[in-house]
């Protein structure tokens, strides 16, 4: 049989794992959401590039407000991107690549993202831009889809080089990653189809 002393410690042991299980559930899973759209919506026209000389780029180049919740244990920094995969067909277009966001860092103002910031290291979008650059999808087409990817990772904030393009950050991120959370908006030129 057993003495009171091993089933005490069998019962303690039994309680620490249910709160520890209790308290991760408690926080929810790891979540990316955004005020200035839901997941699976359009996003408004202040969203999209400006460029007065370019007729795809009719918005504003407001980055959306974007926020997160349920990061996972042992985080040390995000890295945030945004993509369109009909964009420049085949291959997609990387709107934006910015990593080494620390990990008290819980989310970004509407425009914060548009500008260089000391809350994110600035990697390096297909238009060579290190910050937020919006939807410029051409006339007449349809729509475009755009994927949001929160990836949490254990690196420390400062452990990667600027300037880093989408492909060479997976590469950087291979064993690092804690895990992801995503959104995917629509958007196309107001000119519809």
């Amino acid at each position: 049989m057993f003495s009171a002393l091993q089933v005490r410690r069998v019962v303690a042991a039994s309680v620490v794992g249910l709160a520890w299980t209790t308290a991760a559930f408690a926080q929810g899973p790891f979540a990316l959401t955004s005020t200035t759209f839901k997941d699976g919506t359009l996003m408004p026209r202040k969203v999209a590039n400006m460029n007065p000389q370019n007729p795809n780029c009719v918005g504003e180049n407001v980055s959306p407000q974007l926020s997160w919740t349920g990061a996972p244990a042992g985080t040390k920094s995000f890295a945030l991107l945004l993509f369109d995969p009909e964009g420049r067909a085949p291959g997609g277009v990387s709107h934006m690549v910015v990593y080494g966001i620390p990990a008290d860092v819980k989310g970004f103002a509407e425009g914060e993202l548009s500008q260089p910031s000391p809350k994110f290291v600035g990697g390096k979008s297909l238009m060579d831009k290190p910050i937020y650059f919006g939807p410029g999808t051409p006339p007449n087409t349809d729509w475009h889809h755009y994927t949001w990817t929160l990836v949490a990772t254990d690196l420390d904030p400062k452990a990667l080089q600027p300037g880093l393009t989408r492909d060479e950050l997976a590469v950087a991120l291979k064993d690092h990653v804690k895990g992801s959370a995503g959104l995917v908006t629509r958007f196309r030129h107001p000119s519809g189809k």
